[in-house]
């Protein structure tokens, strides 16, 4: 078992920029209904769902609970930083 963290790479911090209407760009539907789901499942859940896709459950916590997660994912979106 890995214990770093899931690099989040551009496309995802724009799917998940879009999702939350701060920018990026749309994912297709598959991946914008996984989006939503890790939005808004609970803790259980969006546990199970950040193990199987680390990437977007890394980048919609960004998003949704660090005062930074917004700027963060515009930084990564736009090839600023690595994350």
């Amino acid at each position: 078992m890995s214990t770093s963290s899931p690099t989040i790479t551009a496309d995802v911090a724009a799917h998940v920029l879009s999702h939350f209407g701060r920018g990026g760009y749309p994912a297709g539907d598959w991946t914008e209904s996984l989006i939503t789901l890790i939005d808004r499942a609970d803790m259980a859940n969006r546990a199970k769902l950040a193990n199987a896709f680390p990437e977007y459950g890394a980048a919609v916590l960004l998003a949704k609970y660090d005062e930074q997660g917004i700027t963060t994912l515009t930084a990564i979106a736009s090839g600023q930083v690595a994350a």
